[in-house]
C-alpha cells in the first residue's frame, strides 16, 4: 500500500484519533470517578475542584504520559531489533538490556539487605531506577564492545541472549538466598508500574526518548536497505558496523530508560511492529517508526485502562495485562509462518 494513498492517510488519521481517545481514557479511569466534562475543565484549567485537580495533575496525567512514551519507545525499539536481526520475534530486550537492569535492581534490593539496606530502598523511586540504569548501561557497554568485533548480527543476537541467561542465573541465586520481604519487593518491581513516575523522572524519559528516536531516524536509509540483506546495504556504501552500533545505542537508550523507571514491560516491542505492518504495510522506515510509536503508545495506554479495572478499587500489574495481550500475538506469529516473515 502506498503511504500516500487516501486509504493509508485515512488509517493514519484513525490511529491518531485512537491515540487521543486512549490517552483521555487513561486519564479518566481510576478508583475515583471524575466526569468527563470535569476532566476536560481540569486539563483546561477552568475547574474549581481542588481534589480532582490533584488527582489528575499529580497522578493520572504523569501516568498517562509515562504510558504514552513507554509504549512508543518499546515499539520503536522492537522495530529496530527486528530490522537489525531480520528476525520477526526479536524484541527490545534481546540484547540483555532488560536483564542487566533487572540484575541492578536485584543487587540493590536483595543483595543490598546483606549490607544494611534492601527492600526499604524500593520505596525510593530513584533508587531502583538508578540501579536499573547502571545495570543496563554495563550490559550495553559489553554489547557495544563485542559488536565492534563481531561481523555477523546473528552471532551478536546469540551473545545478547547469553548475557540475559547469565544475569538471570545471578538473579535466581540472589532470589534463593534472599529474605522474603526483599524477594517480594523485587518481584513487585518486575511486574512493572506506570503510576509511580514523577515529573522529574518523566522529563528524563522524554529526553531519552527524543535522543533514541533521533538516532533511529538518522539510520532510515540503512534500515530500509537492511531488509534486502547486509551485502546489499554494503553495496550502497552503508557501514554495517556503524549502523549496528547506532541501532544498538538507540534501542538501549529507549528500552533501558523505560525499564529503569517503569520496570520490564513485556510483548509491546515484539507485537506492535507486526500489528502496525498488518494495518498499514510500508517499506519506508520514516513512516514505520512513526506508526509503531503511535500504535505502541495507544496499546500501552489501552492496557493501562484495562489494568485499572474500571469500576473497581483494584489495579492489575501492567506487565500481566501486556503479556495477556501479547502472548497470543506471538503464538500466532510462530504458527503462521507466512505472516511471521518480516515484510515491511
Amino acid at each position: 500500500m502506498s503511504q500516500k494513498s487516501p486509504i493509508a492517510k485515512g488509517k493514519i488519521i484513525l490511529l491518531l484519533i485512537s491515540l487521543v481517545f486512549c490517552f483521555l481514557a487513561s486519564i479518566s479511569v481510576g478508583s475515583v470517578y471524575i466526569p468527563f466534562g470535569e476532566l476536560i475543565d481540569t486539563l483546561l484549567g477552568t475547574s474549581d475542584n481542588i481534589a480532582w485537580q490533584q488527582i489528575i495533575w499529580q497522578y493520572r496525567l504523569p501516568k498517562a504520559l509515562s504510558a504514552l512514551f513507554a509504549g512508543s519507545a518499546l515499539a520503536i525499539s522492537g522495530l529496530l531489533m527486528q530490522t537489525l536481526f531480520r528476525n520477526p520475534l526479536a524484541g527490545p530486550y534481546v540484547l540483555g538490556i532488560s536483564s542487566g537492569a533487572s540484575l541492578g535492581v536485584a543487587l540493590l534490593v536483595m543483595a543490598g539487605s546483606m549490607i544494611g539496606f534492601g527492600a526499604t530502598q524500593i520505596s525510593n523511586a530513584w533508587a531502583p531506577a538508578l540501579a536499573a540504569s547502571i545495570g543496563a548501561f554495563l550490559v550495553l557497554l559489553l554489547v557495544v564492545l563485542i559488536a565492534g568485533r563481531v561481523k555477523d548480527s546473528a552471532t551478536l543476537l546469540i551473545i545478547g541472549l547469553m548475557f540475559g541467561s547469565a544475569t538471570g542465573a545471578i538473579v535466581s541465586l540472589l532470589s534463593y538466598i534472599s529474605e522474603a520481604k526483599d524477594l517480594q519487593a523485587y518481584v513487585i518491581w518486575t511486574l512493572g508500574s506506570l503510576g509511580a513516575i514523577s515529573y522529574p523522572q518523566l522529563l528524563i524519559i522524554i529526553i531519552a526518548f527524543l535522543i533514541g528516536i533521533s538516532l533511529a531516524f538518522s539510520q532510515v536509509k540503512a534500515l530500509n536497505a537492511m531488509h534486502l540483506g547486509e551485502n546489499y546495504s554494503q553495496s550502497l556504501g552503508i557501514s554495517i558496523k556503524q549502523f549496528r552500533l547506532i541501532v544498538i545505542l538507540a534501542t538501549s537508550i529507549l528500552a533501558g530508560t523505560i525499564t529503569a523507571f517503569c520496570g520490564p514491560i513485556a510483548f509491546i516491542g515484539i507485537a506492535v511492529p507486526h500489528l502496525t505492518r498488518l494495518f498499514i504495510p510500508t517499506s519506508d522506515h520514516r513512516l514505520s517508526i512513526l506508526l509503531c510509536g503511535i500504535v505502541g503508545a495507544s496499546l500501552l495506554l489501552g492496557c493501562d485502562v484495562i489494568s485499572q479495572l474500571p469500576g473497581s478499587d483494584y489495579t492489575l500489574p501492567i506487565n500481566a495485562v501486556t503479556s495477556l495481550f501479547g502472548a497470543p500475538v506471538v503464538i500466532w506469529l510462530i504458527l503462521n509462518k507466512k505472516s511471521s516473515r518480516v515484510q515491511v
